[in-house]
């Protein structure tokens, strides 16, 4: 992904995405989806569910979503202690 996307809010989306299975409806599935999209719409993520919604028979039961930016500030953390191996 290139610069401009991440400066403008892009960040990786992860959906835990739990379903009904076809052919034994009581028992869930899950699928983990995972893409580049926007916050806080994800249109991605909306593109991706209603194809799942027309295309496949799984009923989804329930979609947790989850997101991590791409660009953050730098860290650093004070050293307690110094050791020196020989």
């Amino acid at each position: 992904m290139d610069l401009g996307r991440q400066l403008d809010g892009y960040r990786l989306v992860t959906a835990s995405i739990l379903y009904h299975l076809p052919d034994h409806p009581r028992l869930l599935q899950e699928f983990i989806w995972q893409h580049y999209d926007k916050a806080p719409k994800y249109p991605e993520l909306q593109r991706f569910l209603a194809f799942w919604e027309a295309q496949i028979e799984g009923r989804l039961h329930s979609v947790r979503v989850g997101a991590a930016d791409l660009l953050t500030p730098g860290r650093w953390q004070a050293v307690q202690g110094q050791w020196t191996l020989h």
